[in-house]
């Protein structure tokens, strides 16, 4: 699973995000035929594309005329790295990307899931106590 957050342009916001399941590959840019569409006048049509190259592996890939920055460098190609923050075009939208493998997935569900029901049994425990 990988999950894109458009960055507020002046502080580390997030403003929206997008979440992919099973998508082999991610565009983003102006086009409407993209997956992830931005209205910026120095992303182009077609910018970037994420592709995933593994389990939990995933590679950002420049098609844009301004280029893409990962830590203030353009790339053409880049290993997408969980947490890692790039750039379309040199002032353009900054996207997070968050990387989490198949397994870390339903493993984090099944921990919310026993938090879950950690949290109703103490709250259960509380009001029979409370009587």
């Amino acid at each position: 699973m990988i999950t894109l957050t458009l960055l507020h342009p002046l502080q580390p916001v997030p403003v929206q995000s997008w979440t992919f399941q099973q998508e082999p590959k991610i565009r983003i840019g102006r086009s409407t035929n993209n997956e992830v569409v931005l209205y910026s006048a120095v992303v182009s049509r077609h910018h970037v594309e994420i592709r995933k190259t593994g389990e939990a592996q995933w590679e950002v890939v420049n098609l844009g005329a301004n280029g893409t920055y990962v830590n203030g460098k353009r790339v053409t190609q880049a290993a997408a790295v969980d947490g890692m923050v790039m750039r379309l075009a040199s002032s353009g939208p900054k996207i997070l990307i968050k990387i989490e493998s198949e397994s870390s997935s339903s493993s984090q569900q099944q921990s919310d899931a026993d938090d879950t029901v950690r949290r109703v049994k103490e709250t259960k425990d509380t009001l029979i106590s409370a009587e």
